[in-house]
């Protein structure tokens, strides 16, 4: 089974990531746990530069930089961890790019399902939570900073934070048109809503949409 979590930088993906992987791994269930981009050496090498700060990088690059990191974590992790049996936990996958590089970049979409469909070896989510959350409340809750975030705890913003506001609004959209197109696969949370009624939602739904 591959569960995604997807959303705006500051949803609050990680929680929710833990949270249901206490839960899942009380049950008994085997879990495996990853991010994107990132998850094997290559793709946490990759990481680096995407979100190093002082690079800048041109959309195209952006793009198949992530494309590299998930085609490595695929083949790599992914897909023997499914083959085995074991539950896989994805923080953000494929609908991210085409959120971040298609919306909010503006890549034309031909060329992203191109990329997507090689770099993903046609791997698709059993479910995905879409953690919903306007960015001018993403914003507010890292008031002590000046722009969006990410969730990790570098001091500096790095490449991706310094995208601007206007830039969460188109991937917000994307979000949104990308969950239209998929309602048998993607789940809507308020992301609002507290972290403990969230975390019952993930697992009355995910118990409805999958209950083998």
């Amino acid at each position: 089974m591959l569960i995604t979590f997807e959303g705006i930088d500051g949803a609050g993906k990680s929680t929710q990531i833990k949270e249901l992987v206490h839960a899942l791994t009380e049950q008994g269930i085997e879990v495996v746990t990853l991010r994107e981009p990132g998850g094997t050496v290559v793709a946490e090498k990759i990481r680096l530069i995407l979100l190093e700060s002082s690079h800048e990088i041109s959309s195209i690059g952006e793009l198949l930089l992530f494309s590299a990191s998930r085609a490595e974590l695929v083949q790599e992790v992914i897909i023997p961890a499914l083959a085995s049996g074991k539950t896989v936990i994805l923080d953000r996958f494929f609908d991210s790019t085409t959120a971040y590089q298609g919306y909010g970049r503006g890549i034309q979409m031909e060329v992203l399902q191109s990329i997507i469909s090689v770099s993903t070896c046609g791997i698709t989510p059993d479910v995905t939570f879409y953690l919903d959350l306007e960015p001018e409340e993403a914003l507010k809750r890292k008031s002590s900073k000046t722009s969006i975030l990410l969730e990790f705890d570098d001091e500096e913003l790095d490449r991706m934070e310094r995208s601007g506001l206007e830039f969460y609004r188109k991937v917000r959209q994307g979000y949104l048109d990308i969950m239209q197109r998929n309602p048998d696969r993607f789940v809507c949370i308020n992301a609002l809503d507290p972290v403990s009624v969230i975390h019952s939602k993930i697992k009355a739904l995910l118990r409805e949409r999958l209950p083998g």
